[in-house]
């Protein structure tokens, strides 16, 4: 049906809404704010897939007003019998209008009418303009207007919405779409609260309009049908009448635009990007087709933007050494493409760009011998200044090469990572678009070359953007002593991996599956039957229909029988089904963390983990592909895990080294508590002192209960947690807890009024601050709604915390391996998980290297109480622990 006037497309905006919302659970879809986001997401991601499959030249999308309108008034009953929205709706449909407005659609309304009529009358106006129609909508009212030109894309259960023409909905209904409103008078609809005539279902109504041709001439000879049928039908035909005018939508609604007022526009790319950002939309894939369905491509389509200036073309051969002399001291932007490989990446393409446009692009694999050392002598040269958009990857991807990298002077995913940390991606393409408004080009077919030099432009102009703030906020020195250089240490330990002995996985797989089985023999035993452990469904049929333990949390499906749940079933009941559950959960989890190590061991009998260093929004590293900060430490069978890994060839054994009680400590430093001073200071057991403090009894009164209960009082404060928070952890009364927590605040009144302080100031400043002045933006500490309010709240307890504690580890890290290199050690630093750094140690270096690590992690940072260090070594992770 394609035509040279064009394509509209009209989304029935509250339909979609509807869908959405109810398809996604909102307690799965929230920014860390607090934000529901699930609404906006499922919303974004149905109508991406319409823009990319449908290819419409023209857009709008229709909202109802409010329940009041000319319906209402011709039948107060109206629509009355649906429950009002829930809160987490209505907040996110402000939020669509802003995805809206960014992507540069309309959102119509019209007072009085709903969506459906918006609808009608727009379709009505693009037949008379030759303009091809699809609806997009749940609601079947908006059947009435398919024809040769018009179709409606249904959306019902499917995961797809439906195609339907004329043919399908004579199909379905044995009707044509100009007889669905007479067909849906008859039928009433319970979703608009519409009667229908008692015993008269569907089937009945279907036929009669066939028969009759129209509602008007079978009420016309209403006296001729026969029957009961005939008698509920004349005994009903003032309602129908009125089911009729009610259904009828409405063609000539006055708005304030026409179809061609719709045609497409590009993105507004900076207010689009910065919104996705906010909501915290991470999903590639979603990104991704919103992206691709700007109709401004958002991208350089000839390789050069209207905003970025370039002079210069694809290298010739021998000319690279000139092209950089010429250019000595001036900033260049890089940017390449890389093809990675299991755990190795190589730069196959590369593209440099100064501030006054020139630039040049090449492809590493043709470069000539001069080119190479020309090249190599640059990237090494620390009085060159480079600007990266990862720095991270450039020095992992040279490596490969054998170039080393120095002089990184701007890194814009971490600029714009300290600026606003949370993001949801710090990828050029998605920066360019949120500071720059433009989508850099892809560096891809025929103009590769020119998309590369753009890309380099567009990477030192960003970076001219983000520096300036940066350096206003005094986070400067935080990137260029702590982060950059860090970005090189962990290149190098991507590199190296760290070695796992293969067979003893195979084994631990082999072990954890055969105790998923017994587990879960043993749960069909109890229950009479074998059944899926893993299936919510029938896990909820098991416990509370066969079985008939109490319900637990009320969820949409049913009953939660998540960890927490089945712990509490453990602990209220006498089966023995819950333990055993969670038991094969926990194994469960083991076997699936064994079965990713497994999957992305190297060739070398490496793992090369990723370490992230712009995800977490405190600051703390992460771990990926695989998550190494998984591997649980306090079971049995997680230590099994541990002794999996092991020093590789040429090395001797491991050696592991952690702080005791750092965030604790560092809670110390910045409550100044007299008493937690005081605690840290004794020398004694921290948790032992501060328990015989708050219950009033001397240390060796204090037992094992009491310890327990401080302990999980004191680390619980710093996550913001609550009298209800510690009831559940410690499995005490909340009447308890609540005394529990005025006399642990009586002893300890500094971290009462710290804590009080870190909320209330952030609340002033929009932001927290750790020791080394890493902010984290908490708007939502002023935010109207409660739950978003109080969120922002436990962040702002946790950020300077956990924060701190993060900087002083990656200043350990720093310390630790400029130590090395200083005494000329072969020693190297593997892994980072949590407080803990893991070493792998030449022969002969285990005294020297001990000491190192000490002094260095020791001292990384002058806190008010000392910064204390547990080292270990052994042949494998676990022996290695202390």
């Amino acid at each position: 049906m394609n035509d040279p006037a064009g394509r509209l497309l009209l989304v029935d905006g509250h339909s979609l809404a509807y869908r959405a919302f109810y398809a996604l659970p909102v307690e799965n879809f929230s920014t860390t704010g607090g934000q529901p986001t699930n609404l906006v997401y499922g919303f974004a991601s149905m109508l991406a897939n319409a823009l990319r499959d449908e290819r419409p030249t023209h857009v709008a999308v229709a909202f109802d007003v409010s329940r009041q309108t000319f319906r209402t008034e011709l039948f107060p009953e109206y629509k009355a019998g649906r429950a009002r929205s829930p809160e987490e709706f209505g907040g996110q449909l402000k939020i669509l209008d802003d995805l809206l407005a960014a992507m540069r659609i309309p959102a119509l309304r019209a007072p009085g009418h709903e969506a459906d009529d918006i609808i009608a009358t727009l379709t009505e106006q693009a037949r008379g303009q030759g303009l091809e129609v699809l609806i997009l909508s749940g609601d079947r009212d908006v059947l009435q207007l398919v024809d040769e030109r018009v179709t409606v894309l249904y959306y019902t259960r499917a995961a797809e919405p439906a195609r339907c023409t004329p043919e399908r909905v004579a199909e379905r209904y044995g009707l044509t779409p100009r007889q669905y409103p007479d067909f849906a008078a008859l039928r009433g609809d319970p979703s608009d609260n519409l009667p229908s005539i008692p015993g008269i279902g569907e089937k009945t109504a279907a036929k009669w309009i066939r028969e009759y041709g129209s509602l008007a001439a079978l009420l016309d000879r209403a006296d001729e049908v026969p029957g009961k049928a005939g008698e509920r039908l004349r005994a009903a035909l003032d309602t129908v009448r009125l089911n009729r005018r009610l259904t009828e939508l409405v063609r000539d609604v006055d708005l304030p635009v026409g179809p061609q007022d719709l045609r497409r526009r590009p993105y507004d790319l900076a207010a689009f990007t910065a919104l996705l950002d906010d909501l915290e939309f991470r999903n590639p894939s979603l990104r991704e087709r919103l992206f691709a369905a700007d109709p401004g491509g958002g991208r350089d389509r000839d390789g050069e933007s209207p905003t970025v200036r370039i002079r210069g073309a694809e290298l010739t051969p021998g000319a690279l050494a000139g092209w950089l002399a010429a250019r000595a001291g001036a900033p260049v932007g890089i940017a390449t493409v890389h093809e990675w490989a299991r755990g190795t990446g190589r730069v196959a393409r590369m593209g440099l760009a100064t501030g006054d446009g020139h630039a040049t692009a090449f492809e590493t694999g043709r470069l000539t011998g001069a080119d190479e050392r020309a090249l190599a002598g640059w990237l090494a040269d620390p009085a060159a200044p480079k600007v990266v958009e990862d720095a991270k990857a450039v020095h992992r991807v040279f490596a490969e090469h054998g170039w080393r990298v120095a002089g990184i002077a701007e890194d814009t995913s971490m600029l714009a990572y300290l600026l606003r940390p949370g993001l949801a991606a710090y990828a050029l393409d998605d920066l360019a678009g949120r500071y720059l408004g433009r989508r850099p080009p892809v560096a891809e077919g025929p103009q590769w070359a020119s998309a590369l030099m753009v890309r380099a432009r567009m990477v030192l102009d960003l970076a001219g953007l983000l520096a300036p703030r940066l350096e206003a906020t005094g986070m400067g020195g935080l990137l260029r002593t702590v982060e950059l250089p860090l970005a090189g240490l962990l290149a190098r330990m991507e590199r190296t991996g760290v070695r796992v002995d293969r067979r003893m996985l195979g084994e631990l797989e082999a072990r954890f599956a055969a105790g998923m089985a017994e587990a879960a023999e043993k749960a069909a035993r109890i229950v009479g039957h074998p059944f899926n452990p893993g299936s919510t469904k029938q896990l909820q049929r098991v416990l509370f229909e066969e079985l008939g333990l109490p319900p637990t949390k009320r969820i949409k499906s049913g009953y939660s029988t998540d960890a927490d749940a089945l712990a509490w079933l453990a602990t209220r009941t006498d089966s023995p089904m819950p333990r055993v559950l969670l038991r094969h959960r926990d194994i469960a989890r083991l076997h699936m963390t064994v079965a990713g190590l497994i999957r992305e061991l190297g060739d070398d009998g490496r793992l090369h983990t990723s370490f992230q260093q712009t995800v977490a929004a405190t600051g703390r590293l992460t771990s990926t592909e695989p998550n190494l900060q998984v591997i649980p430490i306090r079971t049995a069978e997680g230590r099994r895990i541990r002794r999996a890994f092991v020093p590789g060839e040429g090395y001797a054994e491991l050696l592991t080294a952690d702080y005791s009680q750092l965030e604790l400590r560092v809670m110390a430093h910045l409550s100044r508590d007299p008493m937690l001073l005081e605690a840290f200071s004794s020398g004694e057991d921290l948790h032992t002192t501060m328990a015989a403090q708050v219950f009033g009894v001397a240390p060796a009164a204090v037992d094992a209960g009491m310890r327990r209960r401080i302990k999980a009082m004191s680390y619980g404060l710093a996550y913001g947690l609550s009298a209800f928070g510690l009831a559940k952890q410690l499995g005490i009364p909340v009447e308890e807890a609540g005394p529990l927590m005025d006399a642990y605040f009586a002893r300890f009144g500094g971290v009462r009024d710290y804590l009080d302080g870190v909320v209330e100031e952030a609340r002033r400043t929009g932001y927290t601050e750790t020791i080394l002045g890493r902010r984290r933006y908490l708007p939502a500490l002023t935010s109207d709604q409660r739950q978003r309010r109080q969120t922002a709240e436990r962040m702002a307890l946790n950020a300077p915390i956990q924060g701190s504690a993060a900087d002083i580890v990656k200043l350990a890290m720093l310390g630790v391996d400029a130590a090395l290199q200083e005494a000329g050690l072969r020693s190297r630093l593997l892994l980072q998980v949590h407080d803990e750094l893991v070493l792998e140690v030449a022969p002969g270096e285990r005294d020297a290297v001990a000491v190192l690590v000490r002094q260095r992690m020791s001292g990384a940072y002058p806190l008010a109480v000392p910064l204390e260090t547990s080292v270990g070594a052994g042949p494998d992770w676990d022996a290695a622990g202390h």
